[in-house]
């Protein structure tokens, strides 16, 4: 008989890596896959709850994804999106009632668009995708990773926007008031919904003028 061990591929290996970091950049999946731009467009506004946002999306996913791998053999084919829509409301539910309780004015801020995150077509994605099919390592990469791609993508769009738009980040003003003094005036138009999709739009842009292999693809 063969005494051959099987080899256990490192824990951070390159295709580990790769779990992580695709996401985040090349595919990301706001402006890659184009998911999740409503929230993108919501949220903002103001920095600080752009960050609780996907800090919230981190939570969800990550663990939503190696939740369902784990259950991934028992959970019979006619239920599996049913199984999933569970899981996520009460991690959803979860994260709703911490917020309420410890960052009450974001949540307020946030409003229903923490519920919201239950029907996020990218945690939906890639439970459906990955999650499913995949071991709880490799779907707590692809969980962790896809949502951090979401989120500094909302970061992003929200810095400029509260700077542009408020003369602030994080609620600190960073504008000198000289420059109001001399006749400087907030764009009002950042903070408008329409801002956000144009915001997004020049992000995507900038990444597929840099990477050619985006515009190939499509």
């Amino acid at each position: 008989m063969s005494t051959e061990k099987v080899k256990r591929e490192p824990l951070f290996s390159t295709k580990y890596r790769k779990l992580l970091t695709i996401p985040i950049g090349k595919n990301n999946p706001i402006t890659v896959q184009v998911l999740g731009v409503c929230s993108a467009l919501a949220v903002t506004v103001k920095l600080e709850p752009a960050f609780v946002m996907a800090l919230s999306v981190v939570v969800v996913l990550t663990i939503a994804n190696v939740l369902i791998s784990l259950l991934r053999n028992g959970i019979p084919p006619r239920i599996r999106i049913i199984v999933q829509l569970v899981v996520i409301a009460a991690l959803v539910i979860l994260v709703d009632q911490v917020l309420k309780a410890f960052a009450y004015d974001v949540s307020k801020q946030l409003s229903v668009f923490v519920g919201l995150i239950i029907t996020n077509c990218i945690i939906m994605g890639r439970l459906e995708a990955f999650a499913m099919a995949n071991k709880p390592w490799d779907s707590f990469l692809d969980g962790l990773g896809n949502a951090a791609g979401y989120g500094v993508i909302l970061i992003i769009v929200a810095f400029f926007r509260e700077l542009l738009g408020s003369g602030t980040i994080w609620g600190i003003q960073v504008i000198p008031q000289g420059f109001y003094d001399f006749g400087y005036k907030d764009n009002g138009l950042m903070i408008l919904p329409p801002m956000a999709l144009i915001v997004v739009g020049v992000i995507i842009w900038v990444q597929r003028s840099r990477n050619k292999e985006l515009i190939e693809e499509n």
